[in-house]
């Protein structure tokens, strides 16, 4: 995995503030727990010790995860990104043609995503189907669970 994850230099002071939590509150917890569980002898069949150990992992996975968007992290600014079409930190108002409901996102980088906001990474599959489209564009973009149908009424530029 080799390709730049877009984020804002908020996105990635975040990630580095939950990259340091993890390695310094998360992860000196968990290797206490590893270490009073060795204490209480047989580990073949100390549950608490296995416990111990896959929460471990688990947070380690979690912690090699956020190093590796760091790692791939390009910094964009929202203000400098095209006018009058779905860019980087662009709030898009759509149409959804399938629901006849209205719809509002904000594409954004890595470590700022909510989805209960509205706030959706920029390469997930609704935030690269928008990607250069216009206002009053018509859009179908494949997803997981079929096909969504959007027509684009406005578009709303980030960062200014």
């Amino acid at each position: 995995m080799s390709d730049a994850i877009p984020m804002t230099s908020e996105g990635y002071r975040k990630l580095r503030e939950e990259l340091n939590r993890l390695e310094t509150v998360e992860m000196p917890i968990i290797e206490n727990r590893i270490g009073k569980a060795r204490l209480e002898g047989d580990l073949s069949e100390n549950a608490e010790y296995h416990g111990a150990r896959e929460s471990q992992g688990m947070l380690q996975a979690k912690i090699n995860l956020i190093r590796d968007k760091l790692a791939r992290a390009v910094m964009l600014d929202p203000s400098k990104m095209p006018k009058g079409e779905v860019a980087f930190g662009a709030t898009v108002v759509l149409k959804d043609l399938d629901m006849d409901e209205e719809e509002q996102y904000t594409l954004v980088g890595a470590g700022e995503e909510d989805y209960d906001t509205g706030k959706i990474l920029i390469t997930s599959p609704i935030g690269q189907g928008l990607l250069g489209k216009k206002k009053g564009e018509r859009v179908s973009i494949p997803v997981p669970a079929g096909t969504l149908n959007y027509e684009i009424l406005d578009i709303r530029s980030g960062g200014g």
